[in-house]
């Protein structure tokens, strides 16, 4: 161990590609301590990565589905047996599908990897947080929520139609920024701020894995999109910015931007607050 330990602790969800190693990177070598939360390895030729591992500085738990509630209440167990403290959550997990598909719980994909699942990892570490210093939680958004027409909990769970980016994707994407608004009076009284935020376009494309991006978007992210370093940055100044000390709004390019649909924040802050206690609490107890 070295003599004077890192003052900040992160957690990251999907930290070991794309965004969410930039991030994971960009922090460690801010001398943060990160804690990951991942279904995937770290790359092995990543000495600065594999460095940290072994200096206790990057502590890795690993699920195999995030989606699957087994699998993450025995992740989230361990993380709170063994982590003193969280000062900040990056609720990043998740990317988008090329078909409709559901959970083990029977629910569109996208609305519970992307919507549900960070308002369980949420509720289960929140005392981590309560005993944090900057105590934040920052939910990774997209902008691609404003191409949604229609908004209803039923068309969240279960579509009629599948269309990749502005389909599941999009309208999952606006129900996270939705209870993020909506939760955010609740989360004050423990001091605890929260904001979504939208990373900007990025190249995270991956070789050999099927994209849920329509094709031409795909063209257009290898050629012109930046690195995932990009959208690190846009989730640290989410987080430790200048909008650091406002809570529940969805920011983007830095900006406060509108959320579609804000009559219906309640509804989905509700309905995944019971999926929640009737699912995932439930089964555990």
């Amino acid at each position: 161990m070295k003599k004077n330990p890192r003052e900040h602790i992160a957690l990251i969800t999907g930290a070991s590609a794309g965004i969410g190693l930039e991030l994971t990177r960009k922090l460690l070598s801010e001398d943060w301590q990160v804690v990951a939360l991942n279904r995937s390895d770290f790359p092995k030729e990543d000495m600065s990565i594999q460095n940290a591992v072994k200096d206790g500085l990057l502590r890795i738990y690993k699920t195999s589905d995030l989606s699957d509630y087994v699998s993450l209440r025995q992740t989230l167990e361990e993380i709170k047996d063994k982590e003193q403290r969280i000062d900040i959550l990056f609720n990043n997990a998740g990317g988008s599908f090329p078909k409709l598909s559901y959970s083990k719980q029977g629910r569109e994909k996208h609305y519970e990897l992307l919507t549900v699942v960070p308002y369980i990892i949420l509720m289960e570490l929140k005392e981590l947080l309560k005993i944090g210093s900057l105590k934040t939680v920052i939910n990774t958004s997209s902008s691609a929520q404003k191409f949604t027409k229609e908004f209803t909990i039923d068309i969240l769970e279960r579509p009629k139609t599948f269309r990749k980016l502005i389909g599941p994707y999009a309208i999952s994407k606006l129900a996270l920024s939705l209870w993020t608004q909506a939760i955010a009076p609740q989360l004050s009284e423990d001091d605890i701020m929260i904001r979504s935020v939208d990373p900007d376009g990025n190249n995270t494309l991956k070789k050999g894995k099927a994209s849920g991006l329509p094709f031409l978007v795909g063209v257009l992210m290898k050629l012109f999109f930046p690195p995932p370093t990009h959208g690190a940055d846009k989730l640290y100044e989410g987080a430790i910015g200048e909008h650091r000390n406002k809570t529940g709004v969805f920011l983007v390019k830095g900006r406060v931007a509108e959320i579609k649909f804000l009559d219906q924040a309640r509804n989905v802050l509700e309905r995944i607050q019971a999926i929640y206690e009737h699912e995932f609490l439930q089964r555990n107890s």
